[in-house]
């Protein structure tokens, strides 16, 4: 590991207390000749007198209001999905019985409980009211939670004139994106409540083909050919079976869009875009046969064909197979892309390459050994032997670069962009 490298103390942990409001789904079809649970649950509290569900009530809002945000708001929204699908009569059913219902079709969930992993960091859309040299962040990270489904979660930030460095304090209570809404091709939009904070928003999965976790976002401030800016990213979607890549693409980080992209890249894990065309075509970098980096063009963003091969293992540490680290960053050298290495006994390290400005398909320059690599003190974890990360930020003449630890905790480290390069062969 490099020793130009600092690392700085913060470390962000696993925390079970991090809890949101999510819909509990029962299903709505009854077998033949039956009534179906949530049928029979809505009926229950319908015949309920309006004193007793006022009690009833009471008691949920004793044990949870405390704990979440707006929470009596966020059974009524529950209870309108509700009507919408057993085509309850609004008008006959009272505010106190509507928010009953709406909690019997919630359930609280840690969405942090068990690891919080693989960040990706970019500028934040407001860089209003800062000191010069400094710059307020965005760092998206991958949280789990009760069997192992991954979400998305966010924290805002400051970078500030050399190595300092500094996050918003997470409000007392998270929230999780909603009002999904189809937008055709297997494609939604969910937006954030407009009185919440980013740093307290979870995305949780949404679809069939994300039931089991959204994985490994890889975030990147994206500028148009009409210098226009949106902020796009490439995540994994898993089903506990197959997975696809996907793309969500925000411009406010208000309303989001999650699509599934195609293409025979798209099968693959660990896509990551460049952030402007090259050549007048998109480029991302990607694995697609699970040991080596490819390259790949295209001229849209929802679909992606075969690529060329890029780099292949050559050092000991990465002898197993190598992947991107995030999006490349471009430095007056050319692009700065962070690697991953698999070595001997699983160990996963971070890498970095120097690849040609105008065609990214040269590769100029690679560290002959890791960035970053699990050390004594941050091997243990979920996952042990393992750095990741998924996206990292120029902050001035250094890098900045978040990590994961043992896939269950998050580290921070400055390194000098100069003497990077000069360290690579």
């Amino acid at each position: 590991m490099l020793d130009i490298v600092m690392h700085w103390p913060l470390r962000l942990q696993a925390d079970a207390s991090r809890v949101v409001v999510r819909p509990f789904h029962l299903p709505i079809d009854a077998k033949k000749g039956q009534k179906s649970r949530p049928r029979r649950i809505v009926e229950g509290v319908l015949d309920m007198s309006e004193e007793h569900a006022n009690r009833e009530l009471h008691v949920v809002l004793k044990d949870f209001e405390a704990r979440h945000w707006q929470t009596r708001s966020v059974f009524r929204t529950r209870y309108a999905q509700m009507a919408l699908a057993l085509d309850l009569d609004d008008d006959s059913i009272s505010d106190i019985k509507q928010q009953l219902i709406g909690a019997f079709f919630c359930n609280e969930y840690s969405y942090a409980a068990a690891a919080i992993m693989n960040p990706s960091i970019v500028r934040h859309p407001d860089q209003s009211g800062l000191s010069e040299g400094s710059s307020r962040i965005i760092m998206s990270v991958r949280t789990v939670g009760e069997g192992h489904i991954s979400s998305i979660a966010f924290r805002e930030g400051i970078l500030s004139p050399g190595t300092r460095f500094e996050l918003a304090p997470e409000p007392p209570f998270a929230t999780a994106a909603d009002s999904a809404k189809e937008i055709g091709n297997g494609a939604i939009e969910v937006h954030r409540h407009r009185d919440s904070t980013l740093s307290g928003t979870v995305i949780f999965p949404i679809t069939s083909a994300q039931s089991k976790g959204l994985e490994d976002l890889r975030l990147v401030e994206f500028t148009h050919d009409d210098g226009s800016v949106e902020w796009l990213g490439t995540y994994t979607a898993y089903n506990g079976e197959s997975i696809r890549s996907e793309m969500i693409r925000t411009t406010d980080f208000r309303s989001f869009t999650l699509a599934p992209l195609s293409g025979p890249a798209a099968r693959n894990k660990g896509m990551a875009l460049f952030p402007r065309k090259i050549g007048g075509q998109y480029v991302m970098v990607g694995r697609q046969d699970g040991e080596n980096l490819f390259l790949i063009h295209s001229d849209r963003l929802d679909h992606w064909g075969e690529g060329e091969l890029l780099m292949a293992p050559r050092y000991p540490w990465e002898m197993v197979q190598i992947g991107n680290c995030g999006s490349p960053i471009e430095v007056d050298e050319g692009w700065l892309l962070l690697t991953h290495g698999v070595g001997a006994m699983r160990k996963y390290s971070i890498g970095i390459v120097l690849l040609d400005k105008d065609d990214p398909s040269k590769l100029i320059k690679r560290l002959p050994v890791p960035l970053v690599s699990p050390a004594d003190e941050d091997r243990e974890g979920y996952v042990p032997n393992v750095v990741y990360t998924c996206g990292a930020i120029r902050h001035g003449e250094l890098l900045f670069v978040p990590y994961a630890v043992a896939d269950s905790s998050v580290g921070f480290a400055f390194i000098p962009i100069r003497e990077l390069i000069d360290a690579m062969v």
